[in-house]
């Protein structure tokens, strides 16, 4: 199985940007814990600052029928427009799970609302990288 894991901006920081909130792991080792689940998923690790291309790369997972793991950052507490795509995965019966390193909800209040959450087939935030590990294991059992 083939499963889209995207990130949103300032994610390609990951191990460098506030390691003290965000962890010391880079995207590398996100991609390697999420492909620990097993040898049948395929993970396409794929991040961008740009909102435009994080809406085509939903787009692509609506064409293809992929599941999605998506850690929108940012674009989490004010993007429609990514809302409004990745409901057209979930609307399609394809998973999508959005995934947060740390609990939103323990940090700013300008943090605790997404945009996302409300069309997403579940949200895992809190357990650091190992959140992605969770998602693509909760898409698995989906799948089976």
């Amino acid at each position: 199985m083939r499963i889209l894991v995207l990130n949103g901006p300032n994610l390609g920081r990951l191990g460098s940007r506030e390691p003290d909130v965000y962890g010391s792991a880079g995207l590398d080792e996100v991609e390697r814990v999420v492909a620990s689940i097993g040898p049948d998923v395929e993970v396409d690790l794929r991040q961008t600052d740009s909102e435009a291309e994080l809406v085509h790369w939903i787009h692509e997972a609506v064409d293809t029928a992929t599941p999605v793991v998506l850690n929108p950052a940012a674009f989490t507490h004010y993007s429609y427009a990514l809302r409004d795509a990745c409901a057209m995965v979930t609307k399609a019966g394809i998973p999508l799970v959005e995934v947060h390193i740390t609990n939103p909800h323990t940090r700013e209040t300008f943090r605790h609302t997404s945009t996302i959450s409300g069309v997403a087939t579940g949200v895992i935030a809190g357990f650091g990288i190992d959140g992605y590990r969770l998602a693509a294991l909760a898409i698995l059992a989906r799948a089976a």
